[in-house]
């Protein structure tokens, strides 16, 4: 295996500021591509473009989704950089809206999409789930057998057994998860806990499956409950680089892949769940 450079963009999303962001990010993955970096990775909603509502001119300003889609997959081949562009909402002709991902090659080809299936509860009323009969699925891409969750996936152990089953070897999880994510029961209790989440199940998801987990979050003003911590973990040393606090900002991190066979060599967890006598009911 080999080392990937990679890219981690914790970016702002300013509200209903969709081309000035668009222009942000592009300004992002060029500076990526010019450090030899081979993947770049934005959060969730990185447009700002987060539906919260059923009015028609809310759900108008995901209609241009593909638009900035394609602007991003002729990117990737003019930088020759491999880009995750976080997650778009996306206005379908039935007026559903799904929260999507995708994977770019440096080709600009779409290796993977995926749509999230675990959705945080003030996305519910206006975001549409991905199928329940639909399975997590490992794509091919430039960097190995990749898989992507979105944001509250990460609470779901299950999601990620589901793509090392399939050979995922890195799974990358762009989000948009707050402080205040906790409510005011949770931040009574701890205003820092969303923190202690996202830092204890990075690294665990890493751990648990002998993969690395490539975590980017969004920025913004902590006063407004932005937690940033966007992060890369792996087996065996947990998390190789973060991100201290809420601001806007990029980190190239070098993911020495390594470490996942060494891993694998001490743990045999794979090794483990490819046995008939496997315990528990992930293959469907």
């Amino acid at each position: 295996m080999a080392s990937h450079k990679i890219a981690i963009i914790q970016f702002y999303p300013k509200p209903n500021e969709i081309e000035s962001n668009h222009s942000r990010a592009i300004g992002f993955i060029r500076e990526a591509a010019a450090t030899g970096a081979q993947l770049a990775v934005l959060p969730e909603y990185h447009l700002g473009d987060f539906v919260t509502s059923h009015d028609s001119v809310a759900r108008q300003q995901c209609a241009n989704w593909k638009n900035y889609l394609d602007a991003y997959c002729a990117l990737a081949k003019a930088c020759n950089i491999c880009v995750v562009p976080g997650s778009f909402s996306e206005l379908h002709d039935d007026n559903t809206v799904v929260n999507a991902a995708y994977f770019i090659s440096n080709d600009g080809a779409i290796c993977g999409k995926y749509e999230k299936k675990n959705l945080w509860h003030p996305e519910r009323p206006f975001v549409k789930p991905s199928k329940k009969d639909t399975r997590h699925t490992a794509f091919d891409t430039p960097l190995g057998k990749v898989g992507m969750v979105i944001c509250w996936d990460l609470a779901f152990p299950e999601a990620f057994r589901e793509l090392i089953i399939q050979g995922a070897k890195m799974i990358i999880v762009p989000a948009y998860w707050k402080y205040t994510d906790a409510s005011d029961i949770g931040m009574k209790r701890n205003p820092k806990s969303e923190g202690m989440f996202l830092d204890a199940a990075v690294v665990s998801r890493a751990f648990e499956n002998t993969c690395a987990v490539v975590f980017c979050n969004v920025a913004g003003p902590e006063n407004e409950g932005f937690a940033g911590l966007s992060q890369v973990a792996l087996p065996l040393v947990g998390c190789i680089e973060r991100f201290g606090n809420s601001e806007e900002g990029m980190k190239i991190v070098e993911v020495d892949m390594d470490i996942l066979e060494e891993a694998e060599s001490v743990y045999k967890i794979r090794e483990d769940i490819a046995t008939p006598e496997w315990h528990y009911g992930y293959r469907h």
